[in-house]
């Protein structure tokens, strides 16, 4: 019963999160496309530096390679976190040929607990996707 205790309140804090998100994307949106120069929210660099502020560490995996081999020592993955402890919640991804996430998946775990996908829809998937290109990610 404890175990089902914790994920329901790591699944919880996820979805906290994916809220946070949306909002911060949505924002960075109506950043981008705003063309009324009064208006407040229009300032995409301020749009960008609050969702590269939400993080708390953004990392890179690498395959094994040959010394000195340039493809061979690019990332191919990534992990956001965004928050840590009991509960804990992260993005994990795939990076493109570009070094830009192609894919993206919003995990969650508590103490001693494994990490556990929570489930997205297509449109929560492409939020978390546009969010985490927002961050550098070269080798």
């Amino acid at each position: 019963m404890e175990n089902t205790y914790k994920d329901a309140r790591a699944r919880e804090q996820a979805g906290a999160q994916l809220a946070s998100i949306e909002e911060l994307v949505t924002c960075l949106e109506h950043a981008e496309a705003c063309q009324d120069s009064v208006c407040i929210d229009s300032d995409e660099a301020a749009a960008r530096e609050a969702i590269t502020n939400d993080a708390l560490d953004v990392q890179v995996r690498w395959e094994w390679h040959t010394p000195a081999a340039l493809n061979g020592a690019a990332p191919y993955a990534y992990m956001i976190l965004l928050c840590w402890g009991g509960p804990s919640v992260q993005i994990v991804g795939t990076l493109d040929d570009h070094n830009q996430p192609d894919s993206a998946r919003l995990q969650h775990q508590d103490w001693f607990t494994p990490w556990i996908d929570y489930p997205l829809t297509d449109e929560e998937e492409q939020t978390l996707i546009k969010y985490a290109q927002q961050f550098y990610f070269e080798g």
